[in-house]
C-alpha cells in the first residue's frame, strides 16, 4: 500500500508585502491625532511664558519684602520670562 502525497503547496514568499495604502478614515483620524499634539504643546508654551514669570516674580517679591529691596521683583519677572523661554526652546525647538 503507498501513502498518498500531499498535493505541492504553493511556495510563500520570504519578502514582506507591500503596504496597504491607508483608507480616508485611517489618514483623518491621524491628521486629528496630530493637530490635537501640536495644539496641547501650543497650550503649554503659553502655560510656560505664564507661569514661569509669575512665580519667579512672586519669589522676587517675597524676597523684596523680607530684605527690604525693591529690585528683585523685577529680577524675578526677567529671570522667570528667561527660564520659560528656555524651557520652551529645550523642549520644542530641538526636534
Amino acid at each position: 500500500m503507498t501513502t498518498p502525497t500531499p498535493p505541492d503547496e504553493p511556495t510563500k514568499s520570504s519578502e514582506p508585502s507591500e503596504p496597504s495604502e491607508p483608507t480616508a478614515a485611517e489618514k483623518a483620524e491621524e491628521l486629528r491625532a496630530f493637530n490635537s499634539r501640536e495644539q496641547d504643546s501650543a497650550w503649554r508654551a503659553v502655560a510656560y511664558l505664564l507661569s514661569g514669570p509669575l512665580v519667579y516674580g512672586g519669589l522676587g517679591a517675597l524676597a523684596d519684602h523680607w530684605l527690604g529691596t525693591s529690585w528683585l521683583v523685577g529680577a524675578g519677572i526677567v529671570g522667570g520670562m528667561a527660564l520659560s523661554l528656555y524651557l520652551i526652546w529645550f523642549r520644542y525647538g530641538t526636534h
